[in-house]
């Protein structure tokens, strides 16, 4: 298979949602039907100890949500497909939003009972601000919800979507007889058995056959065809053009978690969604089919298996191959590096690849060479843009618990941090450490993580600051700065990588801050220079 092939059969995307919508068990779902598991573990069943497969890591499991994007590759139809499950909680935002930097499509997930939530419209936003195709997926028609058509408004109105329906369903909750594909048009009914892999599907293409009463009855089949009338008078045709550009946004039901309208989104899926695009770096534009390799680190994550201490550097691929055991430059170090061993993934379970191509992900083992945001070239310096980083809202004192695991815990924080789940700051006046994260929950995950994976214990104490600022003088010898340093000094910290930072304890202290220096420049990401 050629080089062009080879992309053109690579289907990358991120699956986004509010939490609970039914994220990750659509990708459980997915996966099941891509042959890539042979069967799906409920996701909050803890009776039986079977979890998702995306949630690997143990606090995953322990609390049923998923805390950090996973990665699951599987090939379905000759067609090699990458999922990126990403958090839906808004305490984990900063992972799903450098996620979507990383995708060419997203599948986004609503559940029919609470329609569009808080965290979906934000998250929909930075789809609709890059122009990533979107499909929207309406999850667990086996509930009682909201009608189909209020629906489809509350995606138009809240969502600022253009959205046309490619399939509709037949009743809802008790009544729910089945979804009518307009794709393909056929009828699929609903047995409400999780444990059959695919129901029956019916060829149907004249919704005025009488034989419609006689599959779903006929209060049923005047309700479809009335519906339908309604959705081709009301909403405009596929257009697949429109969709890759981001402006049509098609619109399947279905029930995840009893496998029901999951095949047809899938073989939709593979049929519309995009190839791997070309991407903006701050040089210039990158095409897909480019010979020369180029790449960028979107994720870091420590420990993936707790027994070896590894660390993966997430790389998606942009343009050209990626080899193994050549060397490539990472642009930041301006130095050569090799990886013997690069990793393909199915969650936590990895495999060595020799070679990869645009649109794929490969895992590195690092030892401390990267950053989020890292770019991987054949010697072209290109930096590739959009990849946010943020600043905290949250900050606490982190002490050490148990003063015998010292070297355990700065070793643990250290690479915790690198994740970009957190960030560290040391004060200037005392030495002491400070951990700013975007959400409250990120404690717990760090207090968790560092006791389990490193054998570390730390508590927390209040520290009340109201944001984070990065220092940029206009001109270090200045009185100025160096009056800011002397009447700031217990505001002050050092950032992991030595940047000076200002730690305002209220809006009213920052304002005064920057009337009161105004050749100190301030910013609310380390990300100025």
């Amino acid at each position: 298979m050629g080089f062009r092939d080879q992309i053109e059969r690579r289907r990358t995307f991120g699956i986004i949602s509010h939490p609970d919508a039914g994220k990750t068990t659509l990708t459980e779902k997915l996966l099941l039907f891509g042959g890539a598991i042979q069967e799906a573990g409920a996701v909050k069943n803890n009776k039986i100890k079977k979890t998702a497969t995306s949630d690997f890591m143990e606090i995953e499991r322990q609390r049923g949500i998923s805390v950090a994007t996973s990665v699951l590759a599987f090939i379905y139809r000759n067609k090699k497909i990458n999922i990126l499950d990403t958090p839906g909680h808004k305490d984990f935002a900063e992972d799903t939003f450098r996620t979507l930097t990383a995708v060419d499509s997203v599948i986004v997930v609503v559940d029919v009972a609470k329609g569009v939530e808080e965290q979906t419209v934000k998250l929909v936003e930075v789809c609709r601000m890059r122009n990533i195709p979107m499909i929207v997926f309406i999850n667990k028609l086996d509930r009682e919800g909201k009608d189909a058509f209020d629906l489809l408004d509350e995606l138009e109105q809240k969502l600022g979507l253009s959205v046309t329906p490619l399939s509709f369903p037949i009743g809802m909750g008790y009544d729910f007889k089945g979804i009518y594909n307009i794709y393909e048009k056929n009828i699929n009914l609903f047995s409400g058995d999780s444990k059959k892999n695919i129901e029956d599907t019916i060829a149907f293409d004249d919704i005025e056959n009488p034989e419609l009463e006689t599959i779903i009855g006929e209060v049923a089949a005047q309700n479809l065809r009335d519906n339908l009338e309604l959705v081709h008078g009301v909403y405009s045709e596929f257009d697949k053009d429109s969709y890759l550009k981001g402006q049509q946004q098609p619109v399947f039901f279905g029930s995840a978690l009893n496998n029901f309208g999951v095949r047809e989104l899938l073989d939709c899926f593979i049929e519309i969604a995009p190839s791997p695009r070309a991407k903006m770096a701050e040089e210039r534009l990158v095409q897909p089919d480019e010979k020369e390799l180029s790449g960028f680190v979107f994720k870091i994550h420590a420990n993936m298996d707790p027994k070896h201490r590894d660390r993966l550097a997430f790389v998606k691929i942009v343009s050209g191959t990626f080899e193994r055991n050549k060397p490539y430059l990472h642009v930041r170090l301006g130095k050569k590096l090799k990886f013997s061993s690069p990793n393909a993934f199915f969650a936590e379970k990895k495999e060595i690849v020799d070679i990869s191509y645009p649109g794929d992900i490969v895992g590195l083992h690092d030892t401390g060479n990267f950053k989020i945001g890292d770019t991987l070239t054949e010697g072209e310096k290109l930096n590739y843009k959009g990849i946010p980083s943020f600043s905290p809202e949250h900050f606490r004192y982190i002490n050490n618990a148990d003063p015998m695991k010292s070297k355990q815990l700065s070793k643990g924080i250290d690479q915790l941090m690198d994740e970009g789940v957190a960030q560290l700051f040391t004060l200037e006046m005392n030495g002491r450490k400070v951990i700013g994260t975007v959400g409250a929950l990120q404690f717990e995950v760090i207090q968790y993580r560092l006791e389990h994976e490193y054998g570390a214990k730390c508590s927390y104490e209040n520290f009340p600051v109201f944001k984070a600022c990065w220092v940029d003088p206009q001109d270090e010898k200045n009185e100025e700065y160096n009056e800011f340093k002397r009447v700031k000094q217990k505001f002050l910290a050092k950032d992991k990588q030595g940047q000076l930072v200002f730690l305002a304890d209220s809006q009213f202290s920052l304002q005064m801050t920057q009337q009161k220096y105004p050749s100190v420049i301030l910013h609310f990401t380390s990300e100025f220079k």
